[in-house]
């Protein structure tokens, strides 16, 4: 696994919007030098070429200064736009998916262009002289300017064409499955040491046995969101000071300052500077993210799916949707080796304890809250049902078709509670026998 630290700083820069703008006014600067370099080693020997600016210092400055306008005036109208986006997918999918559509490289390429060609031309204005000084005017510079104001409208018919698309429900659901899809092939399996169904032999008894007495809990000195674990760092520290480490948290839930954060044995090895080392691996935010969190881009869907069922809004087609992307999700995940808690060094020797996220409880975040909500929905629920067979049809696992075994009873008997018509309750039915009919095949 990459540095986390190094992860988690990217991906803080890649969800803001001003970091790859401020990068493209630094490289238009760094043009406007590169030009004007050029213009005066040449001295003008250019002019032979016919597509290279050949007016005046007065034409020059005239059409940077129109160019240096219209990109301003442009760029504070797509941010205007973008923060108009900004406010309906928050009220329309729900303030946690902000971060989605700040991430959106589109809108930051689109904002850094404009920015940067105004920088541009600015910088190339401040060099252009008359006839009363040293005549100078930038051939080059000024043509590329006006390369970049073409580039311009070519980036603002695409920031239109961008603005109504990223607002979409289909976008947004993909957007967010695709997050799901790269948690789960970037968190599953995750390495760790070894873990114990690699070691013959190896038990939970390598646990000593007055670990519960004599561990010591290490404190959080943070409150908020525990974004990602630095298990490198954990396992390295372990093996350094000849530690067994026991983790009280998970990538997603939320801690306070003063709560156990880890538990470590034996604690005759822990010192002050081991305590922050052991913390620092731990990294806290205001907000839940994906990197370590296979949980949080599910709640994403699942409160898409929510909004959307409400009686405020009323639209069981996006649940659906949400659904689809929900089965997939879990069939994909029903088929990884979900990682053993218990991690060893290569000598054998039991170093860390994490507990993970388990299938159970990720179907569980999945169905539970959308099957409740959509009990007097007969369609959602019999999208629900067909998702459960999609993702019975992948798994191999006994335990995990118990889990979908008990969503599909639980579906059942809301529906026909919730649901007046009986032939809805029929249509569900089927349904229902259908998932259990595969429940059977797969066990056999």
């Amino acid at each position: 696994m990459k540095n986390v630290k190094w992860s988690k700083l990217w991906d803080s820069l890649h969800s803001s919007y001003w970091f790859l703008p401020t990068v493209m006014a630094v490289a238009a600067i760094g043009l406007a030098f590169a030009m004007l370099a050029i213009d005066r080693a040449s001295q003008g020997s250019m002019k032979q070429l016919s597509w290279i600016y050949t007016g005046g210092p007065d034409g020059a400055r005239a059409l940077l200064s129109a160019v240096a306008s219209s990109m301003i005036t442009v760029a504070a109208t797509a941010f205007s736009i973008t923060i108009i986006a900004l406010q309906l997918a928050a009220s329309n999918f729900g303030p946690r998916l902000l971060r989605n559509f700040m991430q959106d490289t589109g809108n930051q390429l689109v904002l850094g262009t404009f920015i940067g060609t105004f920088i541009y031309c600015l910088l190339i204005l401040r060099t252009i002289r008359g006839e009363d000084y040293a005549l100078f005017v930038p051939q080059v510079a000024v043509t590329v300017g006006i390369l970049l104001a073409i580039t311009g409208v070519g980036v603002l018919i695409y920031f239109i064409h961008h603005a109504s698309t990223i607002i979409q429900a289909s976008h947004v659901i993909a957007g967010v499955s695709h997050d799901l899809d790269e948690a789960i092939k970037r968190l599953f399996p995750e390495k760790l040491g070894h873990s114990v169904s690699t070691k013959a032999g190896r038990l939970i008894e390598d646990i000593p046995a007055n670990f519960d007495l004599d561990a010591y809990p290490v404190k959080a000195l943070k409150t908020g969101y525990l974004q990602a674990i630095d298990n490198q760092e954990l396992f390295k520290i372990a093996c350094k000071h000849d530690l067994l480490l026991q983790l009280q948290s998970c990538p997603g839930q939320f801690i306070v300052q003063g709560s156990d954060l880890v538990l470590v044995y034996p604690d005759k090895h822990l010192f002050a500077k081991l305590t922050k080392r052991l913390n620092d691996a731990f990294i806290v935010g205001n907000e839940r993210n994906e990197q370590q969190d296979v949980e949080f881009p599910i709640n994403q869907l699942v409160e898409v799916a929510l909004r959307a069922i409400s009686p405020a809004v009323n639209d069981p087609f996006t649940a659906i949707r949400c659904i689809d992307r929900l089965g997939a999700g879990l069939s994909r995940l029903s088929q990884q080796e979900f990682p053993s808690p218990y991690r060893y060094d290569h000598q054998g020797t039991l170093r860390v304890i994490a507990e993970g996220v388990t299938f159970e409880a990720l179907v569980d975040a999945a169905f539970n809250q959308i099957r409740r909500y959509a009990q007097s929905d007969a369609a959602v629920t019999i999208r629900l049902l067909e998702a459960i067979a999609t993702i019975v049809s992948t798994t191999g696992n006994a335990k995990q078709r118990a889990v979908l075994r008990r969503h599909a009873e639980m579906i059942q008997r809301g529906s026909s509670e919730g649901l007046s018509e009986a032939l809805d309750r029929q249509a569900i039915e089927q349904q229902y026998d259908k998932v259990m009919t595969k429940l059977a095949q797969q066990s056999q």
